[in-house]
């Protein structure tokens, strides 16, 4: 989708480089297993393994049940593991970090904020000096299609309007990587649309790792590089997939010969789990 522009050049925070052969994410024989109120363990994962590489939009799906989201929550320091670790940029994640942004599929935006200052907020906090702050935010505010509403509270915003100022808060922050919890499973089928095509233009823009969840093939397929397909009971990766189609991209793709193959590739995959749980 392109070199990541000029003008967002500028807002990329300096910082040392990771080994060039070392990826981004790395998780690690991660297992997650909660006590049942029975007195028995039920396991959530299994031993999961998997790297994803600098500037990759990488997609877990899989079933409901199968630690999709637990994965993601892991990797955001918002839980830890039962054994196993998980690294970001060559650093094991041993809680919340600002090199982990997180968009979730509720809105999380402040509502006693504008939408100028949820996106500051991270900013502020860490006391970048004003000017800096806002040419970061006009930016980003921008980019995401709402520099005619940057003053408005959350209130005042359709729910693709705060995903889109989630999206913004996040990237403002300069994370090493975008974790993303099913972002647009609570939206219309048309507001859903409207925003995978605006992810993948920021995406094409910023080019940050990404770890995006969905249940959802077309869009796994419509969205990511790479696609890891998880099965349940216990959560594991059951495939690793890469997307045949060339960026940029757009909904039309989805008529085409290779994607109809991988979504039945991975319906089957999924299906299949589907029948070894029943």
């Amino acid at each position: 989708m392109g070199s990541v522009t000029a003008a967002n050049h500028r807002f990329t925070e300096s910082r040392a480089a990771a080994p060039q052969a070392a990826p981004r994410l790395q998780v690690d024989k991660v297992s997650l297993r909660y006590k049942k109120p029975d007195g028995g363990t039920f396991t959530a994962l299994e031993q999961v393994s998997f790297e994803v590489p600098d500037q990759q939009f990488a997609v877990l799906v899989g079933p409901s049940g199968c630690g999709k989201s637990s994965l993601l929550y892991l990797t955001a320091g918002l839980a830890e593991p039962t054994s196993g670790e998980i690294y970001v940029g060559g650093q094991q994640v041993q809680g919340p970090g600002a090199d982990r942004g997180m968009v979730f599929q509720s809105y999380t935006l402040f509502p006693w904020l504008t939408v100028r200052q949820n996106v500051e907020f991270g900013l502020k906090r860490r006391g970048m000096p004003a000017a800096r702050r806002k040419e970061i935010v006009d930016y980003y505010v921008n980019e995401v299609g709402l520099a005619g509403f940057a003053d408005n509270y959350a209130k005042q915003l359709s729910g693709g309007m705060m995903q889109r100022v989630a999206i913004a808060r996040a990237l403002a922050n300069d994370p090493q990587i975008l974790l993303m919890d099913e972002p647009f499973g609570a939206l219309d089928s048309q507001t859903r649309l409207q925003m995978q095509q605006l992810l993948l233009r920021v995406w094409g823009n910023s080019k940050k790792t990404v770890l995006f969840v969905t249940h959802d093939i077309d869009e796994a397929i419509l969205l990511g590089d790479r696609v890891y397909v998880m099965g349940a009971k216990p959560g594991r990766i059951k495939q690793i997939l890469d997307v045949p189609i060339e960026r940029p991209r757009s909904l039309d793709m989805v008529m085409e010969r290779s994607f109809i193959d991988m979504k039945r590739e991975i319906f089957g995959l999924l299906h299949d789990d589907l029948e070894e749980v029943h």
